[in-house]
Formats: C-alpha cells, structure tokens, sequence
C-alpha cells in the first residue's frame, strides 16, 4: 500500500493536490466546490451519504488516497498510488431523470475526455462500458452511486485518473507491475500533466455538458461518435458462464448495453453481465 503520508508524484515535490487552485479555476461554475482529503475509504461512499442533500449539490469530493477504491465489478478493486492519480466524485448539481441513469457513466466518460484534453492535451480513447483508455491501456475508470428517489435521482460519477507515472523503483511502481494488463498515466504522453489543470478541466466540462443530461439519447451518440464505436473489435466474457464473446460493435441499445455484430448476428451485451477482455 503506498504511503500516503509522503506521495512522491506531486508537481511541486509535495504530492499534494492544490484544491484552492482548482477552485479558482472553477469560480462561477456549479461545479466550484472541492473537498479535499488526504486519505478516505472511498469518495463514492462519502458522496452516497450526502446524496440528495442541498448544501452537496455540485460537490466535488477528491481524496489523495483510497483504502477501499472499486471498480465496476464486484471484488475489483481500483488501483491508484497516492499523489499521482486523481481519485474524485462529483455529485452532481440538479437530479437526473431514474430512466436516464444508463446514460449518466457515458456522459462522464465524455467530460472526462474533453476535461483532460483541455487540461494536458491528451486524448483519451472510449471503451464501454467505463473506461477510458490511452495507446490501448486504461488510463481511468467510471464508477457512478446513485439514490433513487421515485421518477428522479440524486448521482454521484467517480473518477479514477491515472496522472503522473510513480518513479522507477517507487514501492508504487513495485505494486502497479503487478497488474495485468499493465495501467497508463497520462504523463507517457504529457510530461507536464498537472493534476489541478486536469481536475478542473474535467469539472468546467461537466458544467459546461450539464444540460445535457436531459436529453439520454444525445449523450449515447455522442459517445458512440467520440469512441468510435460503430466497427471496433470487442472481446467480451459473460458472466453467466465465463464464456468469451467475440465481435464488432455496432451501437449503444437504448438502456447502454452493447451491440455487437458476433458472425453476422446481432448479440446485445448488457452493462452488468460481462466485463472487457483485454
């Protein structure tokens, strides 16, 4: 487990997020408040218990380092050295429509994408369901916690960012050569990648994409344009019988679920039944 008490990946050798700086960045947004901490159990769960408070609504919560960070499948766990990943939840600022909450991780992936790019230059890759991918390899994962209150929903979108590579014979990059397939930073094709630059990129698009949000359908052709979805070659393993499904995806269904053309015939993958081989 790094050691969050001296991360060693910071832009001015502390490791520490300047969360003041973001919020410069951010004022006159609805998206202007952060919360920083240094190390929590997990920013999804904090935000799940502020969900549908007022005084939460727009909230950013970042935590230098996660004990307890997931990922979309149960029992995977979200791997990110301290002070060189941005680790956040945004709660979002209005409620979101139940019907459309399928669409809420695709329009995060895309804020995320414009987000970095304004942020450090780099363009990122969408790969359903969650993740955003960089030369092939994930840079980040979406991870979205919701309350559902009748028609409506207050929602949280989790970010984990992959920013500056841990230094050669770090105890962190000991632990991320364990995994495989081996994780991207976005410091292998940005050296100067600044993690307030990046964040608040990635905020001042969520502001921006808002509106957006009352229109699901929109959001899931904009991702399919910004993938490049229609013609890319997916490997996917069922869970039902950890059974391997091989073919080119054609669309988003209207629920998130993945077309896929496997031999001619169309086959629909759905969010929570199978996971990316990669």
């Amino acid at each position: 487990m790094p050691d969050d008490d001296a991360p060693p990946c910071g832009r001015d050798g502390s490791g520490f997020l300047d969360a003041a700086r973001v919020r410069a960045a951010l004022g006159g947004t609805r998206l202007a408040e952060v919360r920083y901490v240094r190390t929590t159990g997990s920013t999804n769960d904090d935000a799940a218990a502020l969900l549908g408070d007022p005084s939460a609504a727009g909230a950013t919560l970042v935590a230098e380092f996660q004990t307890a960070g997931r990922g979309r499948k149960s029992g995977r766990r979200w791997h990110a050295p301290a002070g060189c990943a941005l680790t956040f939840t945004t709660i979002l600022p209005a409620a979101v429509a139940t019907d459309a909450l399928w669409c809420v991780p695709f329009w995060t992936a895309l804020a995320v994408a414009d987000g970095v790019e304004e942020g450090c230059g780099v363009r990122l890759d969408l790969r359903w369901p969650n993740d955003l991918d960089l030369a092939s390899r994930k840079a980040a994962g979406i991870l979205c916690t919701s309350r559902v209150l009748g028609a409506t929903a207050h929602v949280g979108c989790g970010i984990g960012l992959n920013v500056r590579r841990p230094a050669t014979g770090s105890e962190q990059a000991r632990t991320l050569a364990e995994i495989d397939p081996p994780p991207a930073f976005l410091s292998d094709a940005a050296l100067h990648a600044e993690r307030e630059a990046i964040l608040a990129g990635i905020l001042a698009a969520m502001d921006a994409l808002a509106d957006v949000l009352d229109r699901p359908n929109d959001v899931g052709r904009a991702w399919e344009e910004r993938a490049a979805l229609r013609g890319t070659p997916y490997r996917l393993q069922l869970d039902a019988d950890g059974s391997v499904l091989e073919g080119s995806a054609l669309r988003l269904d209207r629920d998130g679920g993945l077309v896929v053309d496997v031999a001619g015939r169309e086959r629909v993958v759905h969010l929570a039944d199978a996971r990316v081989v990669r």
